[in-house]
């Protein structure tokens, strides 16, 4: 769906490149998340997909046409869910979407099943300026589904929600992706993006440190060991760790399985933030 090779830009009247070389490419049905530390590009990369930023070089292409070639038709096919809510307060819930949808000339959604997706059936005929920022930030984003686009682009899509509103967001975007399209998602959010993302890329100042499915990462930044939490005789819990390899050899391992004390075992893989901090050599902001 979109392929890019390298990829490079350079803002007017700067001496550097913001985008040095970069190389992957989105399926059909697959989400792919860009992460990395503020600066580091993804909002440049982003803006050049959608066709808000020219004066690129490399190549782009998307549904197998150069980007270039591409205008009001490409416009047609995509979505776009930028972080900060950009929605009319004066209009009702209902009114924006109405509004919205009458721009684009081929069929829409039903704007009251959005709302109901989003969680905002209730206040669908609310004005917007009563509604707080995550509520803003839900109807944007049914927005951005308005045309059944084929390539998403969602800018962190998760941010400020309770877990419930986020719950229906993944659930969107789950579902825009099993049924055919790309999804391009930029997040600060390493939680959001493992349970989302099929590939993920983390960007270090315009060029791409690492690449592939947030399990694999993981796994290849934790340690080959496990860790055994089990109860004491004093009733605390105690947790202790074993090498992976040779585990089923492991006298003490063998121990606690028989004891009946042990509460949890869990493989010690690095976590997303864990392959952040490695690869990037920043903490989260």
């Amino acid at each position: 769906m979109i392929r890019i090779r390298d990829l490079r830009y350079r803002y007017p009247g700067t001496d550097h490149d913001v985008l040095t070389s970069l190389d992957f490419s989105i399926s059909p049905g697959r989400v792919f998340g860009f992460l990395g530390p503020s600066g580091a590009g993804k909002s440049t990369t982003q803006r050049i997909l959608t066709g808000v930023l020219d004066g690129w070089t490399g190549s782009v292409s998307v549904h197998e046409r150069p980007l270039q070639g591409l205008g009001r038709d490409y416009r047609a096919t995509i979505g776009v869910s930028f972080e900060f809510p950009n929605v009319y307060t004066r209009l009702t819930a209902m009114e924006n979407l109405g509004f919205f949808a009458a721009l684009h000339t081929g069929p829409t959604r039903d704007p009251g099943e959005l709302l109901g997706l989003v969680g905002l059936a209730d206040v669908a005929d609310q004005r917007v300026a009563t509604f707080s920022k995550g509520m803003r930030m839900r109807l944007n984003l049914a927005r951005a589904f308005l045309n059944r686009p084929s390539v998403l682009f969602l800018d962190e899509p998760t941010a400020g929600l309770d877990p419930s509103s986020a719950r229906l967001v993944k659930n969107l975007v789950r579902q825009a992706a099993a049924d055919g399209a790309a999804v391009f998602v930029t997040t600060h959010d390493m939680s959001a993006a493992t349970e989302l993302c099929d590939e993920v890329g983390f960007l270090v100042d315009g060029r791409l440190a690492a690449l592939g499915p947030p399990r694999e990462l993981m796994v290849a930044h934790g340690r080959r060991t496990v860790a055994v939490t089990h109860r004491h005789s004093d009733g605390g819990l105690v947790t202790e760790e074993f090498p992976l390899d040779g585990l089923g050899g492991s006298v003490r391992f063998g121990q606690l399985v028989s004891s009946g004390t042990i509460e949890t075992i869990h493989s010690t893989e690095a976590t997303l933030e864990d392959v952040f901090l490695v690869v990037t050599g920043r903490e989260l902001t």
